[in-house]
């Protein structure tokens, strides 16, 4: 993790692994193969980015070798079915729980996105405690945007379009994210 405890590129792809092992393992019972693994966290990963190498890099071979995920089976070497270990587990809260850094970009959307896709996995209080993290990068985002808006509102160009729209999706989100909050917050009697 990065020094303010956001995560790394690398360690989105973590999350992503260990947390599709995690909905295989739960939901069904059953292990996922190496290829599905693989094609999955591909498929997730450049559908919220776009195709990028440096999102791509992670080994799933390394997260065997760290034991945070083991083969259920021998019966097919070049393709064994993965289940994802206890240490594997508790390496998904951790990541899951981690902050948001400030501020936009590709990176930070694959984030927010896995938060969403796996935020079950972590207890109601933890799931409150991301949602106050996505509310105040969604409000910093906001502010900062509405602060350029101000500056660059007569400008001759096209910019104050550009950024109107941007706070209009911005307030949408942050919205969003507030009923979110009451649903989770309803659904748990918190």
């Amino acid at each position: 993790m990065y020094t303010d405890n956001t995560l790394t590129p690398r360690e989105a792809i973590r999350l992503c692994a260990l947390g599709t092992l995690a909905e295989s393992s739960t939901d069904s019972g059953t292990a996922i193969t190496y290829d599905d693994l693989a094609r999955s966290v591909r498929h997730f990963i450049s559908g919220i980015t776009g195709p990028s190498i440096e999102l791509m890099g992670e080994s799933i071979e390394l997260l065997r070798f760290e034991g945070l995920i083991k083969t259920k089976d021998n019966t097919n070497p070049s393709n064994p079915s993965l289940l994802i270990t206890k240490e594997g587990i508790q390496l998904l809260v951790t990541l899951l729980s981690a902050n948001i850094r400030l501020g936009s970009g590709d990176l930070n959307e694959l984030i927010i996105a896995l938060k969403f896709r796996f935020l079950h996995h972590l207890n109601p209080i933890q799931q409150l405690n991301q949602i106050e993290l996505m509310l105040e990068v969604c409000e910093s985002e906001l502010v900062r945007h509405e602060d350029l808006y101000n500056h660059y509102e007569q400008d001759d160009g096209h910019i104050s379009g550009w950024l109107q729209n941007n706070i209009e999706r911005l307030e949408i989100r942050n919205e969003w994210l507030k009923e979110f909050k009451n649903i989770i917050t309803k659904k748990h009697n918190l």
